[in-house]
């Protein structure tokens, strides 16, 4: 099932399908060690990958298995950095959430505020009732969004988390470059 990647408001973000012109932007926040020390891959070092990542968003939007949205500040239109969902699966009714915003953008509750929106319209559009998001333990600031990491929290068709409901640890899905550090799972129900 298709559907196309919204475009979404709240009262500091516009979270917006990515553009063509978006690659320079998204390349810059990619490309940064600080901003991806805590992904599960090695920083970009090639102005393509941006492109590839772009006509990814477009691929998993027309196969309906995902959307990402760029996210921009409304007061002065920056780009901040993307979330979206992905691994849709409408059998069990469950979807990934994952985010990068840029270093100046942290601290702010722009994760916050873009997850919540996000999972209003998941929930609203998809119909589900899990969603996933993983978390380096290392990375309080991300494991702050659902309360506390590794944990089980639950968020509401509002978007409105309430957690942690019980401790969860999953086992470490890290490549050969991230030995050491220990893989957490947020559940967003």
């Amino acid at each position: 099932m298709a559907f196309s990647t919204p475009e979404l408001r709240t009262a500091r973000l516009r979270l917006r399908p990515f553009a063509d012109a978006d690659a320079a932007p998204l390349y810059a926040l990619h490309s940064s060690a600080h901003v991806l020390r805590y992904w599960d891959s090695p920083p970009w070092t090639e102005t393509t990958r941006a492109q590839r990542f772009i006509a990814t968003c477009r691929t998993i939007e027309e196969e309906g298995t995902g959307a990402r949205m760029a996210v921009d500040r409304v007061r002065d239109g920056a780009f901040i950095g993307w979330c979206g969902l992905s691994n849709w699966n409408p059998d069990f009714r469950s979807a990934s959430l994952g985010y990068v915003f840029d270093a100046t953008a942290w601290g702010q509750g722009y994760a916050t505020e873009t997850a919540h929106a996000v999972l209003r319209w998941a929930f609203d559009t998809l119909d589900l009732n899990r969603v996933q998001a993983e978390t380096d333990t290392r990375n309080v600031a991300s494991a702050a969004l659902g309360s506390a990491a590794p944990t089980e929290a639950t968020v509401d068709r509002s978007g409105v988390v309430e957690g942690p409901a019980e401790a969860h640890r999953t086992a470490p899905r890290t490549p050969q470059s991230h030995r050491g550090r220990r893989a957490g799972r947020l559940r967003l129900r």
